[in-house]
């Protein structure tokens, strides 16, 4: 039988019974954020502001969990495509055993040191205050978040997205519920605000750990004791890292990018600060569709790979693309046109409406190119090119998105608009880079699963 022929059910696994279970769980990750944002806009404009910035230093520590995760489905996805069942094994059990001790440290400098980074934002006065008792609270439960990136990813590397998406819905229920007791006082207890918006999240997160457990033992009969998060394989955490820590530092160094970008938006005022947490969670509609097919889209990729069906994997990231361009482009197009009452949901706040109005609008010059960045340069990483994202994310994100940020927002006085157009700038350019990159195929030199020790 021939290579192209030789498959197996993994590689068979349809796009659609994959992306659409990542589609509502990724709804639900960022609708969680839109619903906290929405309660806590009647709460209090400066605890969206101050929530806003904690959440940003969250991304980057969750970020540092994702290095195992991205690896991990890379890396498991190669070798099921490869029918090496028992690595694919092996390579799961250790991946939650080294997100455990991640977690764990992680936690403790967040815990330690969250008022230094907080800092670094310029914050003052109640925004302040509030991001503080947000990044505190919240923090002390970042290892979960940790093992539970770590179980999902090994669930969704054997392509059971359905699973982890009811978890999620059952989760996400639990938060909502609980960000409507602190600021509504629901059930007539009294009202935290912020403090117990962020005992919600780690209530939420206990349960996510708690399911994603059960459903590794049941689905894929994969036993974790106690030895094993003390007893790691060297040669798996080696290749995971390989091919993780590259990956993901293409996304650590945006959200770094992010934070120093936020400070030019501190700069400009209190009244842009709140307008950019309201647009950012806007604009999470336009993209969460190219963010679920892309993900599937790297599942599948990273199993043909395996299988060493290299016109096959190309063409799967060329047909995702051409569907995540039209779609993101159509629904950024929408929200602009209706952008002044979606704005009003958020907010009644005339100078903070007239803020966001101009900056929808040019989401709908973003969003195509951050299609074309989002699903080729993840098809790039799981066919091996790990490194290529990284580099070009760099230097883009700091040369474009930082620099003309700076520039077209603070020099030339454009505020916030100014800076969502570098902003679009940074993402055509990755996106362009990524589609040479792909069709050049200079990604064939790059297979992983013939650099690893199988």
């Amino acid at each position: 039988m021939s290579i192209e022929t030789n498959t197996n059910k993994f590689q068979e696994q349809s796009l659609f019974s994959i992306t659409w279970p990542l589609f509502i769980e990724i709804s639900l990750h960022m609708s969680m954020g839109i619903i906290a944002t929405l309660i806590l806009s009647g709460y209090s404009d400066n605890a969206v502001a101050g929530v806003g910035v904690a959440n940003q230093i969250i991304n980057i520590f969750i970020l540092v969990f994702n290095v195992t995760a991205i690896g991990t489905t890379i890396l498991i996805g190669q070798n099921l495509g490869a029918n090496k069942l028992d690595r694919a094994r092996r390579l799961a059990k250790s991946a939650i055993g080294v997100n455990f001790w991640v977690g764990i440290a992680m936690t403790l400098v967040v815990v330690s040191f969250g008022g230094i980074f907080l800092k670094f934002y310029g914050l003052s006065g109640e925004i302040y205050d509030f991001a503080y008792t947000f990044l505190t609270i919240t923090g002390i439960s970042l290892f979960l978040e940790s093992i539970s990136l770590a179980l999902s990813a090994v669930l969704r590397s054997y392509g059971h997205t359905r699973e982890t998406m009811v978890a999620t819905v059952i989760m996400n229920v639990i938060s909502i519920i609980g960000y409507f007791i602190a600021i509504k006082g629901w059930f007539g207890l009294p009202i935290t605000g912020v403090t117990g918006v962020s005992y919600s999240i780690i209530v939420a997160r206990i349960f996510i750990i708690l399911a994603l457990l059960y459903l590794v033992h049941r689905i894929l009969a994969l036993k974790l004791p106690i030895r094993d998060f003390f007893i790691i394989d060297k040669t798996d955490v080696k290749d995971i890292l390989s091919i993780g820590v590259p990956s993901a530092g293409e996304n650590l160094s945006y959200q770094f990018s992010q934070v120093v970008i936020t400070s030019f938006v501190a700069l400009i005022g209190d009244e842009a600060l709140a307008a950019r947490v309201y647009i950012l969670n806007i604009s999470m509609a336009c993209f969460l569709f190219t963010m679920a097919i892309a993900q599937g889209t790297q599942l599948l990729v990273a199993r043909y790979m395996g299988a060493k069906q290299y016109d096959r994997a190309l063409k799967r990231g060329l047909k995702t693309l051409k569907i995540s361009f039209i779609v993101s482009t159509v629904a950024s197009l929408a929200v602009a046109l209706i952008g002044e009452p979606i704005l009003a949901v958020f907010t009644d706040d005339p100078a903070i409406i007239a803020i966001g109005l101009p900056v929808l609008w040019a989401i709908v010059f973003i969003e195509p190119g951050r299609a074309m960045n989002i699903v080729l340069m993840g098809s790039l990483k799981s066919v091996g090119d790990v490194r290529f994202p990284v580099v070009i994310g760099i230097i883009s994100m700091w040369g474009v998105a930082v620099l003309v940020s700076y520039f077209f927002g603070v020099i030339l006085g454009l505020g916030l608009l100014g800076i969502w157009l570098a902003q679009g700038l940074d993402e055509w350019v990755r996106g362009l880079f990524a589609m040479k990159r792909w069709i050049s195929k200079a990604w064939l030199k790059k297979k992983v699963v013939e650099q690893v020790n199988l």
